[in-house]
């Protein structure tokens, strides 16, 4: 563990790159083989790739939203603007915060990214997409705030390949 903790301290950027181009891709590739019932590949060789790159790209934003975000509440905090909330509190807080404010943008995004990847818009379903932001990131992001920074990134890509299974749980044939 202290390799990855020593990489991620390393190249924060980069490593959060990384993880949620292979993490991120995976959860949504595990969506569609749950969904179909079997195993096959998703989004061919191109599509994988550009969708690793689309989700690189969505790393970077997500690296700093964290970094900001993790800032936001302390800040408030300290102009009297929330009270004194606790380890949990405050994860809870900055989870709200970060999801409501910077969610939609990141959901967009990411439809917007993987519009262009498909070569068709697809606008179908953003509600509940935008939905998944209160009943599951927010939960989801709580447990990831409560962690050292350095595991953050790692567990909210992680998080992207449970919320995959989820999906495809969801949307079984």
């Amino acid at each position: 563990m202290d390799w990855y903790v020593a990489l991620v301290l390393a190249h924060p950027v980069g490593t959060a790159m990384a993880q949620f181009a292979v993490l991120g891709t995976l959860g949504e590739a595990s969506s569609r083989w749950i969904a179909a019932g079997r195993f096959f590949f998703p989004f061919g060789a191109r599509g994988t790739l550009l969708r690793m790159a689309g989700w690189a790209a969505l790393a970077v934003a997500i690296k700093y939203a964290f970094t900001g975000f993790v800032a936001f509440i302390p800040a408030l905090t300290a102009h009297g603007l929330l009270p004194e909330l606790g380890a949990f509190g405050t994860a809870f807080a900055v989870s709200l915060a970060m999801n409501l404010q910077f969610g939609p943008f990141l959901v967009i995004a990411h439809r917007l990214i993987d519009n262009q990847i498909d070569g068709a818009p697809n606008w179908a379903n953003l509600d509940k997409a935008l939905l998944s932001l209160l009943w599951f990131w927010v939960p989801a992001h709580t447990v990831t705030f409560l962690l050292p920074p350095h595991f953050r990134i790692g567990l909210a890509a992680l998080w992207s390949v449970a919320l995959g299974l989820i999906l495809g749980f969801y949307n079984r044939k």
